[in-house]
């Protein structure tokens, strides 16, 4: 059963073009054409899914790219999510703490009281 981009964008829930850039950005294959229009197999909206789970997840393109290399219906995915999800895990929690301590400073900026800035930098600092 061949769907074109629309319906496939449709069942997906997500844009044509996003579909149009994973494709050049080579996390899903290259889809057939009928006439001029992408057509694809069923299985394209399992890719997709998939795709959405690592972008939620925080995945880059690059690391998508990576994930979804070789990978088919027989691959069993459990070692390749968690060495990535591992190391995707430290640098979210390094953003975490970066992301505290930024709202931990702005806090103390809105509430200077200090009567210059330079006094208010060595409150906050």
């Amino acid at each position: 059963m061949a769907l074109r981009i629309g319906e496939v964008a449709r069942r997906a829930g997500i844009a044509a073009s996003a579909i149009r850039y994973y494709e050049k950005e080579g996390l899903i294959p290259v889809a057939d054409r009928l006439g001029n229009a992408r057509v694809y197999g069923p299985d394209i909206l399992d890719r997709l899914q998939l795709i959405e789970l690592a972008k939620s997840a925080g995945f880059t393109i690059p690391e998508t790219r990576r994930l979804l290399r070789g990978v088919s219906r027989r691959t069993p995915p459990g070692p390749r999510w968690r060495a990535l999800a591992e190391k995707k895990l430290i640098e979210v929690e390094a953003r975490i703490s970066e992301a505290q301590r930024m709202r931990s400073v702005l806090h103390a900026v809105i509430g200077c009281a200090c009567p210059t800035f330079e006094d208010c930098t060595r409150a906050a600092g």
